[in-house]
């Protein structure tokens, strides 16, 4: 294992993990985020060359942030907080394995993030460990938001939960400020126990239920990018559909991996904490004729703990 400081993506003093195979590099400026998470020199991140060294300014137009994102919700109803999105966080080295950003105070919500990115010395596993502090005179009530963009032109894979509420397995936002539970999309089927996403759909946000507590994400790269998080089925969550899971494709451009957390009502001084580990396994990805090996997915999906 090895720790450093470089520069990246036109920003310095970035931190990064790397072992023998893997490399994340994490970015204090502009939100706290993962701007590399690499294996064998392949980013699974997508990053907008545009965005290179951007920095929040009062009076700049601000930016949707590329590369790994972290965030909270719920979605629609909590108060708008630039100072975590876009602010800048401080960043340290706290092991030989593991990197951490704080975020400044939220002027608007008055909460403050810790996150903590720990590699594994013998493999691509991430843990991803985001904690929520109530730094405020009043009850907040918040979810982790997990908001990862990958590499276009990939295939999502979820593992299905028979005790799903939709028809479908999924709803589909839109068009228009309405969630369709009863989508139809020639790019999204069912089979095998999984929702397979092909490729962009009509509408690019979905929502789903499952309590399977993992997804696989496959790369036109010939990597897969697991994402693995514990679910609460006897908790509420507080996205509108009631979602443990959401993804959205832009174009061919990205796709945005959003594990969702509970919702937490945190009294003033309290905290909650969300881990998702992270994994990218090498996946030779499917010709246009042929259909993915779900039993293999499903063994990539389930061979590890949901946690470290």
């Amino acid at each position: 294992m090895k720790t450093s400081k470089v520069d990246y993506f036109g920003y310095k003093d970035c931190l990064r993990l790397e072992n023998s195979e893997t490399r994340v590099t994490v970015c204090s400026q502009a939100g706290g985020r993962v701007l590399e998470y690499a294996f064998r020199d392949v980013n699974a991140l997508y990053l907008n060359q545009a965005q290179e060294g951007w920095r929040y300014q009062a009076g700049i137009p601000p930016v949707d942030p590329c590369g790994g994102r972290f965030d909270v919700g719920p979605e629609r109803v909590i108060t708008p907080h630039p100072d975590l999105w876009l602010g800048d966080w401080t960043g340290e080295i706290v092991g030989e394995d593991r990197i951490r950003l704080t975020s400044q105070r939220d002027r608007a919500t008055g909460i403050r993030l810790i996150r903590d990115f720990t590699l594994a010395a013998d493999s691509s596993r991430l843990a991803c460990e985001q904690r929520i502090i109530n730094e405020s005179d009043k009850p907040v009530t918040c979810c982790h938001w997990s908001r990862t963009l990958a590499v276009g032109g990939g295939i999502c894979l979820i593992p299905l939960s028979p005790e799903s509420r939709f028809p479908k397995q999924y709803i589909m936002y839109g068009p228009g400020p309405v969630m369709n539970y009863q989508p139809a999309d020639p790019n999204i089927r069912v089979r095998d126990g999984f929702l397979e996403i092909l490729s962009t759909p009509q509408n690019p946000k979905l929502g789903m239920d499952s309590c399977a507590g993992w997804f696989c994400y496959l790369m036109p790269g010939n990597l897969t990018f697991v994402k693995r998080f514990p679910v609460y089925p006897d908790r509420v969550y507080a996205e509108m559909a009631g979602l443990t899971i959401s993804i959205w494709y832009n174009k061919n451009e990205m796709c945005e991996l959003e594990p969702i957390g509970p919702r937490e009502i945190l009294a003033p001084g309290e905290s909650a904490t969300f881990a998702e580990q992270w994994e990218l396994v090498p996946f030779d990805f499917p010709t246009a004729a042929a259909e993915v090996d779900l039993d293999a997915i499903r063994t990539i999906g389930l061979e590890y703990p949901k946690q470290n």
